[in-house]
């Protein structure tokens, strides 16, 4: 709205206009090697939209400084604190949120920076917030890419003094606790949050204690401060979506110069213009169809402790609904299965399929004999030239299909339903000279492809919650009440 009006003046307008361009700061979508993957359509022609939020933990100004406390990391490497998946579906009517908590541990993909400093692929596991020092948030990007084979069409990244100066110009957000809570031990460790039982509105840097919040919610840990974050997002969401928060001009003044000044993005959202036409995409979903959810996760074990792995099964599952627009609320979404190829199948017994075992993990070796399983269930299909690739067993997270050129495509799919495997898990890739299987750790155990017996299910590991969802609280740990 407010970009409109300014347009609308001209002059002083058009300057005011090129000052708040120049507030925001931009750096490259991704600095990662691997070519993202296309949108699938849906029946209408219509793609799907993600972004990936990003809150930094700079300390690298005195008001980042000062709210962000911990004096002997000033100056240090930021980190990606916070991470949250926006997925707006292709038909708009619904949107999904995945946060990955930051002490996830996952391999990072090389990354190169913008000064072409470059930082090799990890060969142990890291952790996820750490992303952020290996280049910038494009590092971020690629390393989600990495993982969940999302798509990501752009990010927005955000520190601690530019959601004190958002937050003020949004106005209060309410959000619930069951118990009188401060956020504050023996130790200093907290964010100094302290509220009363009950719902307060919060604002500024109040706001920024409750998103910060990981002592004193639920078990101590970044999953409670997740859910904490999703609450406030959904509260502030329905605030602004009551209209009385922004009718002043001035006040919509404040909120453009706040947010202009808070945020660095990819360059494709280098323009207030071209922020304000995604605010119109985002508007178009109702509360009721807003989805917050967390990756699903299990804790590790001996030095990691404490730090967090995607759960087997349950976290695919959840990536896999997000790349195929599948809403994480269970309502139904307009879209439409992947094309048929173009290039029709081979007959079956005529198309070779190379099958390797990717089934291997951090935790765990490769599942015995699980390539040559694959390949006998193909052969019993008529896929009679289906053999085994028994010099690569890099492990592979979920099951995928490779082929290297248009005219394979159609074999490539048809060795896909033969096998159940979803046909968004077949690529193209010039790394393959012919169609090649890697049997990926969500299939280490005999049997049909286990996605095929699923149903389009939110995992409950995720821990849902609805946008219209008015009487969330958040559960304060008794040892952070008063």
């Amino acid at each position: 709205m407010l970009a409109v009006l300014i347009l609308a003046t001209g002059g002083a307008g058009y300057l005011y206009y090129e000052h708040l361009n120049g507030n925001i700061k931009k750096e490259d979508l991704t600095l990662g090697d691997k070519q993202m993957a296309d949108h699938k359509a849906n029946a209408a022609g219509q793609t799907p939209l993600n972004i990936l939020l990003i809150g930094s933990d700079a300390r690298d100004s005195k008001a980042n400084q000062k709210l962000g406390g911990a004096k002997e990391t000033f100056g240090g490497t930021p980190l990606a604190d916070v991470q949250m998946l926006l997925h707006l579906s292709a038909d708009r009517s619904n949107l999904s949120v995945i946060s990955m908590p930051r002490d996830t541990m996952l391999k990072m993909p090389k990354c190169t920076a913008p000064d072409g400093e470059v930082f090799p692929a990890s060969t142990r596991d890291v952790q996820t917030n750490e992303s952020l020092g290996r280049g910038g948030p494009g590092c971020t990007v690629a390393t989600w890419y990495e993982l969940t084979g999302i798509r990501i069409d752009h990010f927005m990244m955000i520190d601690f003094a530019g959601v004190v100066s958002m937050a003020d110009a949004i106005g209060g957000v309410p959000v619930c606790v069951d118990a009188n809570i401060r956020s504050r031990n023996a130790d200093g460790k907290g964010s100094g949050l302290e509220l009363e039982k009950g719902t307060t509105s919060i604002k500024g840097e109040q706001a920024l204690q409750w998103l910060r919040t990981r002592y004193g919610f639920e078990d101590n840990t970044d999953l409670g401060r997740a859910k904490a974050q999703h609450m406030y997002m959904n509260s502030m969401v329905r605030e602004l979506r009551k209209g009385t928060k922004l009718t002043d001009p001035a006040k919509l003044m404040n909120l453009a110069e706040a947010a202009t000044d808070a945020l660095t993005v990819d360059k494709g959202l280098d323009t207030v213009k071209k922020l304000y036409d995604l605010a119109e995409e985002f508007k178009k979903v109702p509360t009721k169809r807003i989805t917050m959810s967390t990756m699903p996760n299990v804790y590790g074990t001996g030095v990691n402790s404490g730090r967090v792995y995607p759960k087997a099964g349950d976290a695919e599952q959840l990536f896999r609904m997000v790349r195929d627009d599948v809403p994480l609320d269970g309502k139904a979404s307009k879209r439409k299965k992947p094309e048929e190829p173009k290039d029709p199948s081979a007959p079956v017994g005529e198309i070779a399929v190379s099958v390797r075992n990717g089934t291997a993990t951090d935790a765990l070796g490769p599942a015995s004999g699980r390539a040559g399983e694959v390949a006998d269930q193909l052969k019993n299909a008529g896929f009679a030239r289906a053999g085994v690739d028994s010099n690569n067993v890099t492990g592979v997270a979920r099951t995928g299909i490779l082929y290297p050129s248009a005219d394979l495509e159609g074999d490539a799919q048809a060795v896909a339903k033969a096998l159940g495997v979803p046909l968004s898990q077949v690529k193209r890739s010039t790394d393959v000279s012919g169609i090649a299987l890697a049997v990926g750790a969500d299939w280490r155990e005999d049997g049909a492809y286990p996605v095929s017996k699923g149903t389009e299910k939110t995992p409950d590991s995720a821990g849902a919650l609805n946008g219209d969802d008015e009487k969330a609280c958040m559960k304060v740990n008794p040892n952070y009440t008063w």
